[in-house]
């Protein structure tokens, strides 16, 4: 071996005949079946193949892959893993020239087909599939390097090696490494599937991913999810961050393409798409985010159908059940508030308007699905994207108010407070929790209950900024009137009183200068009124349960504005109420089995916050009380009418009461005219009868010019002329008016001469140019 190598390296030239002649001597030790002598020539080959580097290998290699692909054509199995271990040998060897004639296609068919062997001995079998992801993970090495050599990223070859690898990445029985191993066969693939992703460019990782869906699809491995995760999340972890944005693409095309399948393949893309975009975090969502969003939340709205149709395609009678369909919503929205927190504020906000957009107003734009879903449906689909829109919220970090709640996105929202649905007020309440909170106050506000010492909370409180005050100085007023409205719901419940009062706190928490400090108390006052007022629409419960509320908040706010004599007044009256009324204290209303009285008429006098004690205590600290002294009567506007609306037909006849032109005496000034036949007949023969009258009179004037004397033509023609020239005198003597007088103003007594036009005055000859 020493001298053929010496030989070999002395006179390259003879490489090619060397080569040739192993070869032909491989090849007929392997028809003889004599192994031996197969394995001298391969390692012969071998050794040489190491040993010479230089521009003639190229003949030589020619021979060497001849070689290799006998073995891999042999039965034995012994045989084939010799083959591809050269070939792995081989593959490591950088090449000073590229060739651009040698293909790789035999050798990535019969690698794929050695990684699915079907062998009866289970070692063997082990042995043989490795041997076919070596060789794999080889032909890869040699192609990818080089881009003059065959292109392995191209479909026809990425459809073979892609499931090669997934099927015994998958495969549970060959878990474990035979004796002589170190790893697994499911350790080795993935460390050739990331190698192979982690080669990728920009333009391969299309036909890298499309054999991994194209496989999860035809073996059903998106319903059990797990392995579906584990792919992607090796695919995420190895393509370059630049490019994971393409992955998700790919993904949500995915997700579109099955929107007719089954519920649980849709659930398992989308919790694909969840891990991903909480991996992607680092990269880029991409330049198309809100198209991500809108895929998810049209999936929501299709799932939506489904569940009230229960069938996700009626021509292929696939049915769906109504859990199904609930476990891939929650699986959406979790997916939606996955990729939100990928994204920085500004485009947080953008995506926040985006749905608020997509969201149904009752009787506007009923059902954004099917026409089947109707008002159910509108129903089902505002619920889903508030729940979207509140995973969004959650981690919303912004030190402006006014551009967390533009007024675009804070109209819309509050318009929901009104809706007759319990659920819907309970989502935006929390959403308005969410993008107030901005020192992760809120959990310490979850127990509605009397606090004698507000300091055990360790509120984390900082100063109004001006943005803040401008806020609510915009927004304030619509806030409270909101929050009003919504403790006037009869289908409030415990939840919702506790989402009020979260809210009120951190409005005082993280929003209050001494202006906002004085409305909020004047809220809480009016709550306490609506609650005594014998209002049928609110049970006892609810009033109770508003007494409470307002209660729990004048203690906390009158400790947060410090007012000894304010504190004083607000803790008599709670101490008086534990005596007597404790009914009206959270203690017995916010619990499993609240205790309700038969009726309300003991309420008066010193059990009650008094409004003009109040207003004197915190005047005499300096507070502008004014506005206290003032009644709060929030009004009902147009667009909250239509917020209480459900039906469509509903709408309509507001818009109609709202316009002036359906208003009666708009009706009586000017009735409809009735069109007919007969008025459509009659315009036709006016307008015939006019064109016959027109052209008479032409032929009447062509007549008389061509017949009458000069005389009376000229007569006819200076009648006009004449006419004419005096309206022309009437229009000067009108715009005509008198020059100033020298002295500035006209003397009294004296009446302003007639001016003389310009054209009449007398020049003279030196002002004459």
């Amino acid at each position: 071996m020493e001298k053929l190598t010496f030989y070999a390296l002395s006179a390259p030239e003879k490489l090619d005949r060397i080569g040739a002649y192993l070869s032909e001597r491989l090849s007929r030790d392997v028809a003889r079946h004599r192994y031996g002598y197969v394995c001298i020539a391969m390692e012969a080959l071998d050794q040489l193949l190491m040993a010479c580097h230089c521009q003639s290998i190229n003949l030589f290699v020619e021979s060497f892959l001849t070689m290799v692909r006998k073995l891999l054509e042999a039965d034995k199995p012994n045989l084939q893993i010799l083959g591809t271990n050269s070939f792995v040998k081989f593959a490591n060897i950088e090449e000073d020239t590229p060739s651009y004639h040698r293909s790789y296609d035999f050798f990535v068919s019969r690698f794929s087909e050695m990684c699915h062997s079907s062998y009866e001995d289970p070692d063997v079998r082990t042995k043989i599939r490795m041997a076919g992801i070596r060789g794999l993970q080889g032909v890869v090495r040699k192609t990818v390097r080089d881009e003059l050599q065959a292109n392995i990223w191209e479909r026809q070859h990425m459809d073979k090696i892609v499931p090669s690898l997934l099927f015994n990445l998958q495969d549970p029985t060959d878990s474990v490494s035979p004796g002589d191993e170190k790893e697994s066969p499911a350790e080795l693939t993935e460390r050739c599937f990331r190698e192979l992703l982690g080669r990728a460019a920009y333009g391969n990782i299309k036909n890298a991913v499309k054999p991994v869906l194209m496989h999860l699809d035809n073996h059903s491995l998106w319903e059990g999810k797990s392995f579906a995760v584990r792919c992607f999340k090796i695919i995420m972890y190895s393509i370059q961050s630049q490019h994971s944005h393409l992955v998700i693409q790919q993904l949500l095309g995915h997700l579109d393409a099955n929107s007719k399948n089954s519920a649980t393949v849709r659930a398992g893309i989308v919790e694909v798409l969840s891990e991903a975009a909480v991996i992607e975090a680092s990269g880029s969502v991409g330049p198309t985010v809100l198209e991500v969003f809108n895929t998810l939340l049209k999936q929501l709205r299709l799932s939506v159908d489904y569940e009230l149709t229960g069938s996700c395609d009626p021509y292929c009678n696939n049915k769906t059940t109504t859990d199904q369909e609930r476990q891939l919503q929650e699986a959406v929205i979790k997916t939606i508030g996955s990729f939100a927190n990928t994204l920085p504020i500004y485009q947080r906000a953008e995506v926040m308007l985006f749905i608020m957009g997509k969201i149904p107003v009752p009787g506007i734009y009923p059902a954004l699905g099917s026409p089947i879903a109707g008002f159910e449906g509108s129903r089902m689909i505002q619920v889903m994207l508030l729940k979207s829109l509140l995973q969004v919220t959650e981690r919303y970090e912004s030190s402006n108010m006014l551009a967390a709640l533009p007024s675009s996105f804070l109209e819309p929202l509050l318009s929901f407070t009104l809706m007759e649905d319990p659920e819907i007020r309970l989502l935006v309440l929390s959403i308005l929790i969410s993008l107030i909170d901005r020192h992760q106050n809120t959990h310490k506000f979850t127990l509605l209950s009397i606090l004698s010492d507000i300091s055990v909370l360790k509120l984390k409180v900082d100063k109004c900024s001006r943005q803040d005050n401008l806020f609510m100085k915009k927004h304030g007023q619509r806030l409270y009137r909101h929050i009003f409205l919504t403790c006037s719901e009869e289908n409030s419940g415990r939840s919702h009183y506790q989402a009020l009062y979260t809210l009120l706190a951190l409005l005082s928490v993280e929003l209050a200068n001494e202006e906002v400090v004085v409305d909020l108390i004047r809220l809480a006052l009016a709550l306490q009124d609506l609650a005594l007022a014998n209002d049928e629409r609110l049970s006892l419960y609810n009033r109770c349960a508003v007494h409470a509320l307002s209660a729990a908040y004048l203690s906390l706010i009158s400790q947060l504005t410090t007012v000894p004599a304010f504190c004083q007044h607000i803790q008599e009256v709670i101490e008086l109420r534990q005596k007597e009324v404790p009914y009206l204290l959270p203690e017995d209303i916010f619990i499993e089995n609240p205790r309700v009285p038969e009726s309300l008429e003991r309420v008066e006098g010193e059990v009650l916050f008094q409004q003009f004690q109040i207003a004197e205590v915190l005047g005499g600290s300096g507070y502008n009380i004014d506005i206290l002294n003032t009644p709060f009567t929030p009004q009902i506007t147009d667009e909250d009418r239509l917020s209480k609306r459900k039906s469509i037909g509903d709408t309509i006849s507001l818009q109609m009461d709202m316009d002036p032109r359906y208003s009666p005496e708009r009706e009586q000034k000017s009735p409809a005219e009735q069109i007919t036949f007969e008025t459509l007949k009659n315009a036709i023969v006016d307008s015939v009868n006019g064109e016959e009258q027109e052209r008479e009179k032409r032929r009447l004037v062509v007549e008389r010019f061509q017949t009458a004397p000069f005389e009376e033509i000229a007569a006819h023609c200076g009648a006009k002329s004449s006419l004419l020239q005096s309206k022309l005198d009437q229009i000067f003597e009108l715009t005509i008016r008198p020059p100033p007088s020298p002295s500035g103003s006209a003397s009294q007594g004296q009446t302003p001469t007639r001016s003389v036009p310009v054209y009449e005055m007398k020049f003279p000859d030196l002002c004459v140019y």
